[in-house]
Order: C-alpha cells, then sequence, then structure tokens
C-alpha cells in the first residue's frame, strides 16, 4: 500500500521557482513591453522570439541583447520605457491556473518555497502584493540584489540563508537562463513549456523533468520532490 503523499520523505528540502513564465502568466506582455520599448528609442524592434528569448535575465542585461543597435548611453531610457510599458498593463497578468494549489500543497510537505528571478525587488514584491502571495514564500532573491541568471549567486545564497546543500535544492524555470543556472550551482531543476523558451532548448540542461502545465508540474512534484 502506498504511504499518502504528506508522509513520504522529501527529495528537496527548498524549491526555488523562477516567476515571470512559471508561475505568473506575463511572457506576452513582457515581450511586447520590450518591444515598444525599443520601438521608442529607435531601435530595430526584436521578433517575439528574440524579445522572449531575454526574458529571465536581469533587465538591463536584457535589454542590452534585445536591442543591439541601441547605443549603451541610451540603456537609462530603455529601462524606463520598458517600465513605463509594463506598468501601464501589470494589472492585466496574473498567476497561471492552479498555481496557488500548487504552492498550497507544497507548504502542506513543509518544502522551504523561494522565488529565484530576475525582476528587480521592487517589481517582485509589487508582483507578490497584486497576486496576493506576500507571505506565501519563505525567501526570495532578485537580480538587481545579487547577480543575473545563469550567474547562480541567488541560489547560493539562498542555500547559505536556509543551511540547505545544493544536493537538496530544486529549481524550476521556463527559460534556459533558469535551468543553466541550476547547473551552475549544482542544483537539480524541472523545466516547464507554457512560458518564454521552447522545451527543446531544455534538453541538454538535463532537467528532471519538462512540465507542459501547472497541473502536470504540481503532480510531478507530489510525486518526485
Amino acid at each position: 500500500m502506498n504511504k499518502p503523499m504528506s508522509a513520504r520523505p522529501r527529495q528537496f528540502d527548498l524549491i526555488a521557482f523562477d516567476w515571470d513564465g512559471t508561475l505568473f502568466d506575463s511572457t506576452t506582455i513582457i515581450t511586447r513591453c520590450i518591444q515598444m520599448a525599443v520601438r521608442d528609442l529607435g531601435g530595430t524592434v526584436p521578433s517575439d522570439e528574440q524579445a522572449a528569448y531575454v526574458i529571465g535575465m536581469a533587465l538591463s542585461q536584457a535589454l542590452a541583447h534585445a536591442a543591439p543597435d541601441v547605443p549603451p548611453d541610451k540603456y537609462p531610457q530603455l529601462g524606463e520605457r520598458y517600465r513605463h510599458h509594463y506598468l501601464a498593463h501589470q494589472n492585466d497578468i496574473s498567476l497561471f491556473d492552479g498555481v496557488l494549489q500548487m504552492l498550497q500543497d507544497l507548504r502542506a510537505r513543509h518544502h522551504w518555497l523561494t522565488v529565484a528571478t530576475g525582476k528587480s525587488r521592487r517589481g517582485l514584491d509589487q508582483a507578490l502584493q497584486s497576486a496576493d502571495l506576500m507571505g506565501v514564500f519563505d525567501g526570495s532573491r532578485t537580480a538587481d540584489e545579487t547577480a543575473g541568471k545563469p550567474n547562480p549567486l541567488m541560489l547560493h545564497e539562498l542555500m547559505r540563508e536556509f543551511g540547505v546543500d545544493s544536493q537538496r535544492v530544486l529549481m524550476i524555470g521556463d527559460t534556459t537562463h533558469d535551468l543553466q543556472m541550476a547547473l551552475n550551482a549544482g542544483c537539480a531543476s524541472v523545466g516547464v513549456s507554457y512560458g518564454a523558451h521552447e522545451p527543446k532548448a531544455f534538453k541538454t540542461l538535463a532537467p528532471r523533468f519538462i512540465a507542459h502545465t501547472v497541473e502536470e508540474l504540481h503532480g510531478w512534484l507530489l510525486e518526485h520532490a
């Protein structure tokens, strides 16, 4: 007879989630805001694929990559235009269906739940507040506090904060930046295919699983995490 889910030993003590495109259904709007910001500065507007590729990076790094023909001295203006467009649409974004129940079930299993994101601290706090998730996560790190992905610093800091070895940490994200960061930190990872990057790019980064829906992710975590 199988043990109840809650009685099964945990494989991972700490689960780190990316935010945009993993928990928050924001990929399309972020892509459009990047394109509008580049257009505002007179740069060559990136394709949907090019703009989506940089999601998950720190903002300055992402915009520089998405707009290579915009002069570096205009990067601050580029960031301001991106934030202008994003703020105009941030209330149009919500959590993916099923995320709240998944987080509640993981908390009931006593995992430490954290966020490791390319967003700024201010941006993450605003998103957590708008999604009514303040207090749900045990910790978080943002790119402006540490280093942008795939640098493993934010995962290393979370490991130190909670006293957890890398073998007991699982990173979940929708981009190759997330999965490469996990590899760089010596952590396991799971990819989700419903966000910014095509899942065919995940294979070489050795994720334990690729989830195509939040429901699939939820089920795998209850069974294997």
